[in-house]
């Protein structure tokens, strides 16, 4: 396989995911601003620091209020984190490979980024954009049940998968770490605040996770099962030691993949980490070194797969196998 194609896969993945995970988390902070009192309620500037675009906002906005973050996060072409930009980078990267996609996917994820265009300038007002972002997360999901049922489980598809859990540890990484941010551990606080409880809540739903979390813990929302299971869960398909899992798999199945399979490693022996008791602070430092570790995988899968890699390196073009 081409790396040209390999790259191509990877990226149309983290896009199409990005833009799924972005479009819930709109949803879940929208909700829960109206359930938590004034005061209490996290506000907005939480989805830009999760987004990882805080220095491009800055340059376009002065206040963190609603109407700027949403306009920001869903239709901004400029800002890397917008769904607007996502869904067009993923289908551009589609636009590439079109010869090893199924048509159905193609056709897909070319009308979806014409579709967005059209209607995410439309969808800013409340009474609207409930119902955009849950089309969005639809069409998103969609994408990913094309592929998984009409295209080869090759190579491309493995390098597809790739993408998507990788980005997938990355958002659970960054929704833990800024949601956690101003909530008591268990050693700082005797008792659970109910607020705390409702913001515990608002994480799970971010990552489609309550009523799993439910169903395999059997007990009510608190901190340190919220943390184990979305770090520890080897079943949960966006707990952060369920994606590790499945890109070591796919990494096995590559030809040199030694320098690859070396960053994960790392990356999963310290998720292994006990966090149930950890400070916020140290919670904190924790998650920027599992995304330290996390951003040391994509670049050994770039630099041993990608064109970008490859050609950086050697200025040549490489196939996978």
């Amino acid at each position: 396989m081409l790396a040209r194609v390999a790259e191509s896969l990877f990226w149309m993945a983290r896009y199409c995911e990005r833009a799924e995970d972005l479009a819930r988390l709109l949803n879940v902070n929208a909700h829960l601003m109206l359930d938590l009192p004034k005061g209490v309620a996290p506000g907005w500037r939480a989805l830009i620091d999760i987004s990882g675009a805080d220095e491009m906002y800055c340059k376009k906005f002065t206040d963190y209020d609603e109407k700027s973050v949403v306009k920001f996060l869903i239709a901004d072409p400029e800002s890397f984190s917008s769904i607007v930009f996502s869904i067009n980078s993923a289908r551009e990267n589609a636009r590439t490979i079109r010869d090893v996609i199924p048509r159905e996917a193609w056709e897909h994820i070319n009308a979806f980024s014409m579709w967005v265009k059209e209607k995410a300038e439309k969808s800013l007002p409340r009474r609207q954009r409930f119902d955009f972002l849950n089309e969005v997360i639809l069409r998103c999901q969609t994408l990913n049940g094309i592929l998984a049922g009409s295209m080869n489980h090759d190579q491309g598809y493995l390098f597809f998968r790739l993408g998507r859990n990788l980005e997938r540890a990355d958002m659970t990484t960054r929704i833990i770490d800024v949601r956690s941010a101003g909530l008591g551990s268990a050693s700082e606080h005797e008792r659970y605040d109910h607020f705390d409880n409702l913001q515990w809540m608002s994480v799970l739903k971010s990552l489609t996770a309550y009523q799993m979390y439910r169903q395999s813990t059997n007990v009510s929302v608190r901190r340190a099962e919220v943390l184990k299971f979305l770090f520890l869960s080897e079943v949960f398909p966006r707990a952060v030691t369920h994606c590790l899992g499945d890109l070591e798999d796919g990494i096995q199945s590559l030809p040199r993949n030694a320098v690859a399979l070396a960053a994960l490693a790392r990356a999963r022996q310290l998720v292994k980490t006990d966090t149930t008791a950890m400070s916020q602070m140290d919670l904190h430092q924790f998650i920027d070194q599992v995304q330290i570790g996390l951003n040391g995988v994509c670049q050994a899968l770039s630099d041993s797969y990608f064109w970008s890699g490859i050609a950086q390196r050697h200025g040549v073009l490489r196939s996978v196998a």
